[in-house]
């Protein structure tokens, strides 16, 4: 069975076409703008190839693993499709396992609920709190932020070979930091967690959106990541790798779908057994859309080609890098250093201003969307300035205290559907701001820094 989709060998714009390209927003200044949208590290935009994927499916609709139906068979036949060609775009070894989820948050918490008894947990401080946080009573190691992929290694290999007892062991690293865009070594920490009798999952969020991830040749237990940074829409995510664990833990969720059959006992009760494929972590009616979404995205991208995706965004990267450069009260946001391969994730502070207020004033009088604050990954960004973990950040005029240290950052992100007249007026604004000041005054409101219209 298939489904009418967007033609597969339609062309391949640069930038490629995505959702919200022409919306216009209006300025505090007077006037409107074609929106900026540089928050990809937050939220891609959806591929108009991926709407128009789902839209063609939508008349289609159907449950999925739960009729015999024309439709449900093809919805069905469409899921486990999906699934095949996520597999595919991340090269998965044969006996690996595609889970859906809802996203990398919800994959780390599913494999955190898979841990075996006594696994000892090794994550670096740099991470985004969907790595950080989920381990629960797992015994946590944090490791110190390094200051070059070297180091990382050093730091991860001595506390492996240090551990006691040397039981079983899971190292969460990202593949690209959420924060300063820097290309982690995950090759060499997968080698060295596996020399260490380790196993490694990678947070694919940033990484997948930008390069080409291999299961295979990277050599990770498991990789994880969201559709919404890939541009698909919201609810959708992936936890693929290793079955042995997550065959073995008691399922995520339990109900329809993860049982394979359901049994009253004599005594009252009930007997269950559980599936042993990636339906066992997949109770309930699967969002079949989302996922069909992602598969969308993926083979969109591969259309794309990955080798033109990058080279394009390695050209952005150096226009805003250049750009910020020439602006001395600019400070950029790195571990590695300025030479350090990344992705299009750019943090940086201005000297004597407060980051919430000046990423309001990118919004309100240039129509440029970028984010501010400390971005889920409050122990880098914290490092990364030399700030209290107690300063709460506020939002306020940069004269109030000239030279003050910013509380926060300023994030400004992108990827293969933004244009280069929006990194050219992202430069230019930063530009003009630092040099001239802000034209309106902004205001905290709902924890906001919004303009103040009086």
């Amino acid at each position: 069975m298939s489904v009418i989709t967007a033609a597969a060998d339609q062309s391949v714009c640069a930038p490629l076409a995505v959702l919200g390209r022409d919306v216009t927003v209006p300025l505090v200044t007077g006037g409107e703008v074609t929106y900026a949208a540089l928050d990809y590290a937050a939220s891609a935009p959806a591929l108009q190839r991926v709407w128009d994927d789902v839209a063609a499916y939508a008349p289609y609709y159907g449950s999925v693993h739960r009729g015999a139906g024309y439709l449900s068979q093809l919805s069905t036949d469409l899921f486990e499709n999906s699934r095949a060609t996520v597999a595919e775009f991340l090269d998965c070894r044969p006996d690996d396992q595609v889970v859906f989820t809802r996203s990398t948050t919800d994959s780390l918490n599913l494999l955190a609920r898979a841990l075996p008894a006594d696994c000892q947990v090794f994550v670096f401080e740099t991470e985004h709190h969907a790595s950080l946080l989920p381990w629960g009573d797992a015994r946590v190691t944090y490791l110190d932020a390094p200051r070059t992929p070297a180091q990382a290694v050093e730091i991860l290999e001595r506390a492996l070979a240090g551990r006691d007892p040397y039981g079983p062991a899971l190292v969460c690293v990202t593949g690209a930091s959420n924060v300063t865009g820097e290309l982690w070594p995950v090759r060499e920490l997968a080698a060295a967690a596996h020399a260490h009798g380790a196993r490694i999952v990678l947070d694919a969020a940033q990484l997948a959106p930008h390069h080409p991830v291999s299961v295979r040749e990277s050599d990770v237990d498991w990789v994880a990541f969201s559709g919404h940074k890939l541009y698909a829409p919201f609810g959708s995510g992936v936890l693929a790798g290793r079955a042995d664990w997550l065959r073995d833990a008691e399922p995520y969720l339990a109900g329809g779908g993860a049982s394979r059959t359901v049994a009253r006992r004599a005594d009252g009760g009930v007997d269950v057994e559980w599936h042993t494929t990636a339906a066992r972590h997949e109770a309930g009616s699967p969002n079949v859309i989302g996922v069909y979404s992602i598969a969308s995205a993926c083979k969109a991208l591969t259309e794309a080609g990955f080798d033109r995706l990058v080279a394009r965004e390695r050209y952005l990267i150096a226009k805003v890098r250049e750009g910020l450069a020439e602006v001395p009260e600019v400070r950029v946001l790195s571990l590695f250093g300025d030479d350090a391969p990344r992705v299009g994730v750019i943090s940086f502070v201005v000297e004597g201003w407060n980051s919430s207020h000046f990423a309001a004033a990118l919004s309100a009088e240039y129509g440029i969307g970028v984010r501010d604050g400390l971005f889920c990954a409050h122990p880098l960004v914290r490092t990364l300035l030399g700030s209290d973990p107690q300063d709460p950040g506020a939002c306020g005029a940069p004269e109030a205290n000239p030279g003050e240290r910013s509380l926060n950052a300023i994030r400004v992100s992108f990827g293969a559907g933004t244009p280069d007249e929006h990194v050219e007026r992202f430069v230019g604004a930063v530009r003009e701001l630092v040099r001239e000041g802000a034209r309106w005054t902004y205001r905290t409101e709902d924890g906001r820094c919004v303009p103040d219209r009086g």
